[in-house]
């Protein structure tokens, strides 16, 4: 290697002092200078004891003193998903899966005050979770999952606020049963199946006699309006002749008994099938005394 022309060296020697010096200036400022992403908060640290947060952007620390010790992202995350045993009120055991999502919102106390942030969130799911199920029965389990996850995202919120962390969201993904559990409860969907077909035979079996019952009172009621129709004009006609009897004495009683030997006798000869007829020995005596009487009184 060549060496350095003597006007070089003795301009070095001669101003050694400052260029060390705009070397550490230049130093200081990129130190000085610390430009935080969007996703994320710097924890700074001054004698080994916390000074500042920086948000993102530029931001302007004391070089050699400060000392960015942490650097948090602030996305949201995502809990693997989590799987604990508990057991029911009515001694069911159920098997859960719940997934959590999460965010930093303060990476001072996240730093801090807890080591292992995920482990501490799974745990405290688990106890949760065991904790609230504890209270149900399997019934309740299944048809109030809605209810029981805000219960436990409520909850999870109380013990993770001194964590700096915001749990966005807590999932109960699924409720597992063992096989002998599921045989039985199948068994008693059947048999509960079973009872509403039964349910629903009596029922139509019980609306089938009602209606026919129904038509039968409706009938009966129809067929005595008919007869008190029938009644009602019998009447009338029975009144009718009773006048007329009143009136005209024995003539209209005989009229009338031969008006009706008559019309027999028509009914006689127009009947289905009827190839002889029968005619009483007075027969013509009957026509005889219907036209008789149509004669004047006081003729010949």
């Amino acid at each position: 290697m060549d060496q350095l022309p003597p006007e070089v060296i003795e301009f070095l020697a001669a101003n050694l002092v400052l260029l060390l010096l705009a070397l550490l200036i230049i130093v200081a400022i990129v130190k000085a200078v610390r430009i935080v992403p969007q996703s994320e908060k710097h924890v700074v640290e001054r004698f080994g004891r916390l000074h500042s947060v920086l948000g993102p952007g530029i931001n302007l620390i004391v070089p050699f003193l400060d000392i960015v010790r942490h650097k948090i992202s602030i996305l949201e995350r995502q809990l693997p998903t989590m799987s604990q045993d508990a057991i029911t009120q009515d001694n069911v055991l159920v098997q859960v899966e719940t997934s959590v999502f999460y965010r930093i919102i303060e990476p001072e106390k996240t730093v801090y005050r807890i080591r292992d942030v995920d482990a501490a969130i799974s745990t405290t799911v688990a106890g949760i979770v065991r904790s609230q199920i504890g209270k149900m029965e399997l019934d309740q389990v299944q048809s109030n999952r809605a209810d029981l996850t805000a219960t436990i995202k409520s909850n999870l919120l109380a013990v993770v606020d001194d964590w700096g962390i915001e749990v966005t969201r807590a999932e109960i993904l699924d409720v597992n049963l063992d096989q002998a559990t599921r045989a039985a409860m199948l068994q008693q969907l059947n048999a509960e199946r079973a009872r509403r077909a039964a349910v629903t035979e009596a029922e139509g079996a019980k609306r089938a006699v009602e209606l026919a019952a129904d038509g039968e009172l409706y009938a009966a009621e129809q067929a005595a309006k008919a007869r008190k129709v029938t009644a009602d004009a019998e009447a009338y006609a029975t009144r009718v002749v009773a006048e007329a009897i009143a009136e005209n004495g024995i003539e209209a009683i005989q009229y009338n008994v031969a008006l009706k030997q008559v019309e027999a006798l028509n009914a006689l000869g127009t009947g289905n099938g009827s190839q002889t007829v029968v005619l009483p020995a007075n027969a013509l005596d009957a026509f005889s005394n219907a036209f008789g009487m149509f004669k004047p009184k006081g003729g010949q």
